[in-house]
């Protein structure tokens, strides 16, 4: 195997979408998923990939690497012809699923481009009668491919890349014969494309038989400390998210909550839903100038606010000492996210906690994000309303008791004076009160 180019490391420059120059569709759809700048792994691969080079991605899952050959495959698609022209691999039928769902999101404003996952499990007349309306990408499984190519249901003839994704995670599943068969049966003059996690003797054997002239893209991650703070996640419904975020907020009381979302419009949606419920937060993205972050973080050193919402582009930039609580409101796309984003609270020796909300599918990168980083996050149900009243309570005992230490409370006196009159006690005044605090006056039934 020619490896005459080698790219990736520390200290790389990370490309912004628009300088990869990718056509007004493709634009639209990256902009519609998000992301705000392409990961390294797609900093890397990409300009490569559109140049039609053979190419060895070492990178984990969740780095971006689907959108990384997904992108380019997407691009040159033709709509026009029929049978498949580009191929990707995967080892399992649920990475071929994930797949297929991203593309779908990168195709949507390319017209025409049909996406087909192949995969053991799913109704094979299904995906017959797909193939003979006509498919432009085929995501697959290498065992149900098969079973296409001896049906003759599926041609290879036209293919111009295949991808080989999780190729170590294949080779390992004992693929090696199956993948074998397939790349001979598509043109040799096509375009391949290796992802794998590892780069063991085998995985190079395979590039060295099938890739001409790769070359090799690798993101070195940084050696990660985990911080040792409280992690935990919340198995939630997209639609629940807002109040479950409520509900901890009261529960927890904490002085100052980072929550991350991986979107900007995600951001404003979040930071104007709390707002509506009496929270003070303020959000931070890439939209905003020097002058409004400015804005936001004089308000959060002046005791204004009390929680941020940040992108990770934005959060970067900026330095918030004394967090104590960090919410990831979506799964992040990074492994490494995970890490950068949890190590903003528990500094300095301080305690510190991490909560991260999950839906759906999002369990598959909570998954990845716990083998990356070898860590465990533990499930925690969802607070009922009686623990957060009994926590309020508590906590307004210890202000209250606080308060009566320091002897600063005359004009208070007189006033619960006056509310009792002849009629009540104080005992009942101030259950009344507690009441009102801690019961049905929370913050989260405004």
């Amino acid at each position: 195997m020619h490896d005459n180019g080698r790219y990736g490391g520390k200290g790389m420059k990370v490309l912004s979408f628009v300088d990869l120059g990718l056509p007004d569709p493709i634009q639209k759809a990256v902009k519609d998923l998000g992301f705000e700048e392409p990961t390294p792994i797609q900093s890397l691969a990409i300009p490569l990939l559109r140049d039609g080079r053979d190419v060895i991605g070492q990178a984990h899952t969740g780095t971006g690497k689907t959108a990384a050959y997904g992108i380019p495959i997407v691009e040159t698609a033709d709509p026009a012809g029929k049978q498949p022209q580009a191929l990707v691999l995967c080892p399992t039928r649920e990475l071929a699923i994930q797949v297929s769902e991203e593309l779908r999101k990168l195709a949507r404003y390319r017209r025409g481009i049909i996406i087909l996952p192949v995969y053991g499990g799913q109704p094979i007349d299904r995906q017959l009668h797909a193939l003979r309306t006509g498919v432009q990408i085929v995501i697959a499984t290498p065992g149900r491919l098969l079973d296409h190519l001896d049906r003759r249901s599926i041609s290879l003839a036209a293919v111009r890349t295949v991808v080989l994704d999780e190729a170590d995670e294949m080779l390992d599943m004992g693929f090696r014969d199956d993948i074998e068969t397939i790349l001979k049966k598509t043109p040799a003059d096509r375009q391949t494309v290796l992802f794998s996690a590892t780069m063991s003797q085998q995985i190079l054997d395979l590039a060295a038989k099938f890739l001409k002239d790769p070359r090799t893209v690798q993101v070195m991650h940084d050696k990660l400390s985990v911080p040792k703070i409280e992690q935990s996640y919340f198995e939630v419904r997209e639609s629940g998210k807002i109040d479950v975020l409520s509900k901890l907020l009261d529960l927890y009381d904490p002085q100052l909550t980072l929550i991350f979302a991986n979107t900007k419009r995600r951001v404003d949606e979040i930071v104007s839903q709390l707002q509506a419920r009496g929270y003070l937060a303020e959000g931070l993205h890439g939209d905003m100038n020097q002058s409004q972050r400015e804005r936001v973080m004089g308000k959060y050193r002046e005791g204004r606010i009390d929680i941020l919402i940040a992108t990770d582009v934005a959060a970067r930039g900026i330095d918030v000492p004394d967090v104590d609580l960090v919410v990831n409101f979506d799964v992040p796309q990074d492994p490494e996210y995970y890490i950068h984003r949890i190590g903003r609270t528990g500094r300095a020796g301080k305690s510190g906690r991490s909560f991260t909300f999950v839906s759906g599918k999002e369990m598959w990168k909570l998954r990845d994000i716990q083998r990356f980083a070898k860590i465990r996050i533990a499930q925690q149900s969802v607070p009922k309303e009686h623990e957060i009243y009994t926590r309020k309570a508590e906590l307004l005992a210890e202000k209250v008791r606080d308060l009566i230490e320091t002897g600063k409370l005359d004009p208070e006196t007189l006033q619960v004076q006056q509310i009792m009159g002849e009629e009540y006690t104080s005992l009942e005044v101030a259950a009344a009160l507690l009441s009102l605090y801690a019961g049905s006056g929370t913050r989260s039934d405004k």
